[in-house]
């Protein structure tokens, strides 16, 4: 099992943007000191409550000159907004710069994106980016190439800097066609943060279905928010502001800036962002989000029981992943939430694997 954080940077009132990063810097040399495998940004834009992180590959060739074994991953490369010839440079370099420690995904953003970055919402918004996903892949493993296709035609072409290695890469996003996309690449996928096992469950089927015909092995990052601590009355009370922020700031493009129109989203296979489903997730009390496992909430060895049970749910999670530092969470809670789960939740999980011998 490997463990990671997962970061939206999510811009709350009371911080500016340089403490915002200047505290994730710090998360990440903490994390690196505690044994975590991988620190994860969103890619993100327009949107300050919902993130800021709108350059991860900067952020992570930073945090890198201070750290010395943590991965990094975008989760994800929003492919819509880059050239994606232009991306496998930034790929490769990114890769220089942290030495050989960046992972990443790609996806096609949220449904909200397009219209403030002047791309279209239509139908061609699917088959453009699986075409974009293919000469992505051309460019970063061939050191010289040609593509033609529908929206994309280059001849004799080549990526500077180039770095001949084989990435992992992850998808997510909430369309039927992520996950068996990723099965038939041998890919990972990250479920997105906030949402119980239940409202995953046929996509998780579909993902492991889709690895079998395909003859890849399942990489789920399962995401969680989660807040800890020794006495569960603590951590419940501690973590009411910031998991409740965490969600306004997930549901605040569609409930505090004007929405696309719904058939526009359809058309382009936003669907999932016309259907109300964030809307009505800001609507679910703190106590329900706890009880109901869209959050993590509690003592360490409640934690622990929550990643259990997930486990037999879900065959194939790798890699769990906690988000500690939204909604305008205080950089001392999130440092805590840091140390607590490294001390107390993952040496559980190290030492079954060690029982197994299937190693941690």
């Amino acid at each position: 099992m490997r463990f990671s954080l997962y970061s939206e940077l999510q811009l709350h009132p009371g911080k500016t943007p340089q403490q915002l990063y200047a505290e994730v810097l710090e998360q990440i040399v903490n994390a690196d000191r505690l044994g975590y495998d991988c620190y994860a940004a969103i890619e993100h834009f327009f949107y300050p409550k919902f993130s800021i992180s709108t350059n991860p590959t900067a952020l992570f060739a930073a945090a890198a000159q201070r750290t010395s074994n943590i991965h990094f991953r975008t989760m994800l490369h929003a492919l819509p907004y880059h050239n994606p010839t232009v991306l496998a440079g930034v790929i490769h370099a990114t890769d220089i710069l942290t030495g050989g420690r960046y992972e990443w995904g790609v996806g096609r953003g949220h449904g909200w994106i397009p219209l403030p970055a002047g791309e279209p919402l239509d139908e061609h918004a699917r088959p453009r980016y699986e075409e974009a996903v293919d000469l992505l892949l051309t460019a970063l493993e061939n050191e010289r190439f040609s593509y033609e296709g529908t929206y994309f035609n280059v001849t004799d072409s080549h990526v500077v800097p180039f770095v001949d290695r084989k990435y992992r890469v992850y998808l997510g996003g909430t369309s039927d066609r992520t996950y068996t996309l990723a099965a038939e690449r041998g890919w990972g996928v990250a479920v997105p943060p906030l949402l119980p096992y239940v409202a995953l469950e046929k996509q998780m089927d579909l993902y492991r279905e889709s690895c079998k015909k395909a003859g890849t092995e399942p990489d789920i990052v399962w995401i969680h928010a989660c807040h800890l601590d020794e006495d569960r009355e603590t951590a419940v009370r501690e973590g009411r502001d910031w998991v409740n922020g965490f969600i306004q700031g997930n549901c605040s493009p569609l409930t505090e800036w004007p929405k696309p129109p719904a058939e526009d989203l359809e058309k382009a296979g936003y669907g999932f962002y016309a259907a109300g489903i964030m809307e009505g997730l800001a609507q679910v009390p703190y106590e329900k989000l706890i009880e109901d496992d869209y959050v993590w909430v509690g003592t360490p060895q409640d934690i622990i029981e929550r990643i259990e049970v997930t486990q037999k749910l879900c065959e194939g999670i790798q890699e769990i992943g906690i988000t500690v530092n939204a909604g305008g969470a205080p950089h001392w809670m999130a440092i805590k939430n840091q140390e607590l789960f490294a001390s107390a939740v993952m040496p559980h999980f190290a030492g079954e694997a060690a029982a197994s011998g299937t190693g941690a």
